[in-house]
């Protein structure tokens, strides 16, 4: 904006905030700022797309069954963080087979099948944060 327009140079100062800003100069623009002062930025807000919304190719297919996470949380695929999945690609499960553990508030709550099956997709990665409803798990029924 400066480049196009006839103004050469610009500065402001708001409290202990000062910013210079000059064209055609050979000095960098200044920015002063003293402790204990804020700088606030203005943002712009972008769509968000949850989760639920994103459905994968996969679920087209009558055959295959989507377990979602009952609650909001992070995903893990083990007990322990040195343990077996409860689960893999390939594994078949039955009803109450628990598949993984989502953890909210501290509580460790076991996701269990709702179907007998094979697991074709885990699609979440572990240890990362799900949302209400969020798809984990495809399974072959």
């Amino acid at each position: 904006m400066v480049e196009q327009s006839e103004i050469t140079e610009f500065s402001v100062q708001e409290g202990d905030l000062k910013v210079k800003i000059s064209k055609n100069s050979h000095q960098a623009a200044q920015v002063s700022i003293q402790p204990g002062s804020e700088i606030v930025r203005q943002t712009t807000a972008l769509p968000v797309v949850t989760p639920a919304e994103i459905k994968p190719a996969e679920t087209a297919q009558t055959n295959l069954h989507e377990i979602k996470s009952p609650i909001v949380g992070t995903f893990y695929r083990a007990p322990a963080p040195d343990a077996d999945p409860y689960a893999q690609v390939g594994s078949m499960v039955s009803p109450g087979t628990v598949l993984c553990i989502v953890e909210a508030m501290k509580l460790m709550n076991e996701i269990e099948a709702d179907v007998s099956g094979k697991i074709v997709k885990i699609l979440v990665e572990n240890a990362t944060p799900v949302e209400y409803n969020q798809p984990l798990f495809l399974i072959e029924t």
